[in-house]
């Protein structure tokens, strides 16, 4: 990016609030962001080359909405917990491990894109964000789904892809969740606990590619209970 677009690209954002910098091979803030006035509601850094993000984002307080796709980061900063106003984190296709805690603190999230990273513990910090509508975590590291769960606000959890093989009883408490995906893990049908069918609220629940054959689904305690919930949302869409 020449001298003369990047001067445009932040004059624009001034007025705006929006600032796009991706596909710039940059590998940490340029200077004019590190300057930059708190105006930015939206600033997306995707497809570029950085390996970690400075604590200076916590500067930007205004912030609603940051892509991080299509990067090399490892870990997201303890500072974003500091960007209070965050409504979407989007970070696919990085190398994360591990996320903050202080993640937490958001809490006006309502969508978090991780999947494609190498995050081995279920994110237990989202529990309890009462606005967060969406989390996905597909093509990860994930082995088992915690007793935590109970408190995730969600209405759609994606955790294709990972390595899990166990799934505590008690996502069947969660509020608000309809839609599970979990296909393509390491679940035995054993680990299908019939509360999450009997009692839960998900009407939706995808688990194709683990170790077992449908029929044997179809044939768990509580299958006919999930089938009750999964025909009414049907008929409520025709």
């Amino acid at each position: 990016m020449g001298n003369k677009a990047v001067k445009q690209h932040f004059e624009t954002a001034q007025k705006t609030g929006v600032l796009k910098i991706s596909q710039q091979r940059l590998q940490e803030f340029p200077p004019h962001l590190r300057a930059f006035p708190n105006v930015l509601r939206t600033l997306d850094l995707s497809e570029n080359r950085f390996v970690t993000i400075p604590d200076k984002i916590a500067d930007f307080t205004l912030l609603k909405h940051l892509n991080l796709n299509d990067n090399r980061l490892v870990e997201l900063p303890e500072a974003l917990g500091l960007l209070v106003k965050l409504e979407t984190i989007n970070a696919i296709n990085n190398l994360i491990v591990k996320l903050p805690k202080q993640l937490a603190n958001l809490v006006n999230l309502k969508q978090v894109h991780l999947s494609n990273n190498q995050i081995a513990e279920f994110p237990t910090m989202f529990c309890g964000l009462k606005h967060l509508d969406i989390l996905e975590l597909s093509r990860n590291k994930i082995t088992s789904i915690p007793s935590d769960v109970k408190d995730l606000q969600v209405t759609e959890l994606n955790v294709n892809q990972n390595q899990i093989s166990v799934i505590a009883e008690e996502l069947a408490d969660c509020p608000k969740l309809k839609i599970f995906r979990a296909e393509e893990n390491c679940l035995p049908i054993t680990g299908i606990h019939s509360r999450i069918l009997k009692e839960s609220k998900i009407s939706n629940i995808y688990l194709d590619g683990n170790m077992f054959q449908s029929k044997q689904f179809v044939d768990l305690d509580g299958y006919e209970e999930y089938m009750e919930r999964y025909t009414a949302v049907k008929k409520k869409m025709f």
